[in-house]
């Protein structure tokens, strides 16, 4: 009985790309993020400013800090300080023109100043995400996403063949063809680092600073440092996971935001022709 070999797909073609459990959990995670992000903005405006160690108040010397003095806002780092009004510090309000407040009323949640607001938004989805970052997790290790898409091959490891992908990178040039139905070694290597590696530790440090955790596992405070280290360590993961978006973002809109788009709602991805040279 013989067989027929399936055709390799070729530039223009219309693939499979993502499974509906990857799409699923991509928009809902992204729904997430935004509440988490927003509402997170909101408690931070509580007490702006961050310490390492087991405590924190206002007498003590903080790492970071956005504040006002009078009409001008400042972002202060270490010893260097930074004028930041208009952004930072001091920003307009819906009804007033000044505001002094370190994150503007458009990007936290709620706009309104409310702490418990905040954090019964920033808590609840916060639960939600934790459990779905584990299920999600175990199922891409069981149904083999982790292992065919982001897990790089040995090839791929080689310093030269990095250098050649971060070379494309930043000129902007997309692979076609075949070549770009599978991830890069850079994406691999990205996507890898925050769900294996950034998320966990934005999770772990959330779960340090809530006093009933430390009661059942204090063990997480001396991993952190303390409660004000996990607190800086939560702020510091959630800027990179921002950095993260903002460089996924450009990159959608590099590759081709439609066919991008598609896939990740249909789990249909065109793939791109390849060019004459």
């Amino acid at each position: 009985m013989s067989t027929v070999p399936i055709p390799r797909p070729r530039g223009g073609d219309l693939i499979k790309r993502h499974k509906l459990s990857t799409r699923l959990w991509h928009w809902i995670s992204a729904a997430i993020m935004i509440v988490m992000l927003m509402s997170g903005l909101m408690i931070f405006n509580a007490h702006p400013r961050l310490y390492w160690g087991s405590y924190g108040a206002n007498p003590d010397p903080a790492w970071l800090e956005i504040g006002a003095v009078k009409d001008d806002g400042y972002l202060r780092i270490g010893e260097s300080e930074f004028n930041t009004t208009g952004f930072l510090g001091v920003s307009k309000g819906r009804w007033r023109p000044n505001v002094k407040r370190a994150f503007p009323e458009w990007a936290t949640l709620p706009s309104n100043y409310d702490l418990s607001v905040a954090r019964h938004w920033h808590l609840s989805f916060a639960w939600v995400f934790a459990i779905g970052t584990l299920f999600f997790g175990i199922l891409s290790v069981f149904n083999g996403h982790v292992r065919r898409d982001l897990l790089p091959h040995k090839s791929e490891m080689t310093f030269i063949h990095i250098c050649r992908q971060c070379k494309h990178h930043i000129m902007f040039k997309r692979p076609n063809g075949a070549a770009a139905r599978d991830y890069n070694v850079l994406q691999k290597l990205f996507y890898l680092g925050v769900s294996g590696g950034l998320i966990p530790v934005l999770i772990l440090s959330g779960l340090t600073m809530s006093p009933w955790i430390n009661a059942i596992a204090p063990w997480l405070l001396d991993l952190f440092g303390g409660r004000q280290s996990a607190r800086s360590i939560h702020f510091i993961a959630a800027f990179a996971i921002v950095l993260f978006i903002a460089i996924h973002l450009i990159m959608v809109l590099a590759n081709g935001p439609f066919n991008e788009m598609r896939s990740m709602i249909t789990g249909w991805f065109r793939l791109p022709k390849v060019r004459n040279k």
